[in-house]
């Protein structure tokens, strides 16, 4: 019987986001792929030895809402609002995909949230017009490394004469199920549903796809605001029929009156915010604050890479700095004055970008924190560097100091997949130059090219 491989991370400052607490001085003892112990101080024989001595260790990062295979329009959004952005990239850009398309955006999407510290995408993919697209877009995900769950998803083009548009078609279950068996049992990937909800397709339209998910035992994942409802008793009649509960991902949610979201939060349902896409595209204001009134925090995406930066930390900062924005304010017009300390700590901040990521996909019990027996997703930031000296306090370094420049390491499932600052076994410029052709034949199809 083979060893088990074994590496031993030695003198970090570790964040664990779990009952253990935090250490300011501690190892890690890493087995095969999961956390075999963290202590202040062990010893373990026939092993790699990291020394992180001046380095912060976190849970791998949770990216809980991602259209992936938006990599290779990066910045082209980046001035549209959400009309500009359904007319221009759902109904336009998108129709000029072919598989290799999704493929190296979904790739290289992937390695980036790695070199970032995420080790858990959830990559909500809506441009897979032909299984070979889906199979395409999965392998990207397969060939990076990643932790993943994939959101199968369906187009959004403007029907062509004689066709149904999109809201009136029912999500492919033949296609979902395929994928369900083809990828069975693989340890980094995992397969649900990315339907259009109540929000954005007719009453039976919703009512199949959601209880299509239930049968399937998968995540039914959906946006919900940016626009006039569809059915606007929908969840009314999801929830009367018994269609709803923690298998159910909200994403935005803007829309959802405040009786709805405590009655969801009470079915357990979970909720992703992009805090970033939601301002400057016009959604309105995150919905964290409201959650919180009811006992809950949201996870967090990045949403959309052709707009904004797909670093998770990034996302962490400003949806904190949002909230605490909007309960300022509040209390300013309640009391006349600046509340005596802030509503919302960086530790909750950083939970919503791990621990709440990891709940949303049901998967808190294998990673989201650092403990025992879960698996060993982790990073190493540098803590010596330049802008996070001193640190005085490493949750909020990380949170507030923090960015992919001190992202130093990453594993994944025991597995490092970045070490001293740069990603390991990619050939980063064949793979960007791919990336730049790609992208620069979509834009050329809808004369968007420079």
């Amino acid at each position: 019987m083979a060893s088990a491989r074994k590496t031993l991370i030695r003198g970090a400052s570790i964040v664990t986001m779990a009952a253990q607490g935090d250490l300011p001085r501690g190892d890690i003892l890493v087995e095969d792929d999961h956390i075999a112990e963290i202590a202040p101080s062990l010893q373990a024989d026939d092993c790699e030895v990291v020394e992180a001595g001046g380095f912060i260790a976190i849970p791998g990062l949770v990216n809980a809402h991602m259209h992936t295979w938006q990599t290779a329009l990066r910045g082209v959004a980046a001035n549209w609002t959400l009309p500009e952005y359904f007319a221009k990239m759902h109904a336009g850009l998108a129709t000029a995909f072919d598989p290799e398309d999704l493929h190296i955006a979904t790739l290289v999407g992937a390695l980036n949230q790695l070199s970032c510290g995420t080790t858990m995408l959830v990559d909500w993919c809506h441009n897979n017009r032909t299984p070979a697209h889906n199979d395409a877009a999965i392998d990207g995900l397969l060939q990076s490394g990643i932790r993943a769950t994939f959101l199968h998803g369906t187009p959004k083009p403007d029907p062509k004469p004689g066709e149904r548009p999109f809201w009136e078609v029912p999500h492919p279950r033949a296609e979902l199920e395929r994928l369900i068996e083809r990828h069975h049992g693989n340890a980094l990937l995992d397969i649900g549903a990315a339907v259009l909800g109540p929000h954005y397709s007719t009453l039976e339209v919703a009512l199949h796809d959601f209880r299509m998910a239930r049968e399937l035992g998968v995540i039914a994942s959906l946006h919900q605001g940016g626009g006039p409802a569809r059915t606007p008793d929908g969840w009314d009649r999801l929830e009367a029929e018994g269609l709803l509960g923690p298998h159910v991902n909200i994403v935005h949610g803007h829309a959802l009156s405040d009786a709805q979201l405590e009655r969801f939060c009470g079915l357990g349902m979970s909720f992703s915010a992009a805090a970033e896409s939601e301002m400057s595209q016009g959604h309105g204001h995150p919905i964290t604050g409201r959650l919180r009134a009811y006992g809950r925090a949201p996870s967090l995406g990045v949403d959309l890479e052709s707009v904004l930066s797909g670093d998770m930390i990034t996302q962490a900062r400003i949806a904190l700095g949002m909230q605490r924005t909007l309960d300022n304010y509040a209390h300013r017009q309640a009391h006349g004055n600046i509340p005596p300390t802030s509503t919302v700590t960086t530790r909750e901040a950083l939970s919503w970008i791990t621990l709440e990521g990891a709940k949303m996909l049901g998967a808190e019990g294998r990673v989201g924190s650092l403990a025992a027996g879960k698996q060993a997703d982790l990073v190493l930031i540098r803590a010596g560097d330049l802008n996070m000296q001193p640190v005085h306090d490493a949750v909020s370094a990380v949170v507030f100091q923090a960015s992919l420049a001190n992202v130093d390491s990453v594993m994944v499932a025991g597995r490092w997949k970045k070490r001293g600052g740069a990603l390991l076994g990619v050939d980063l410029p064949q793979l960007i130059a791919a990336l730049d052709r790609s992208g620069r034949k979509i834009t050329a199809a809808l004369g968007l090219s420079h």
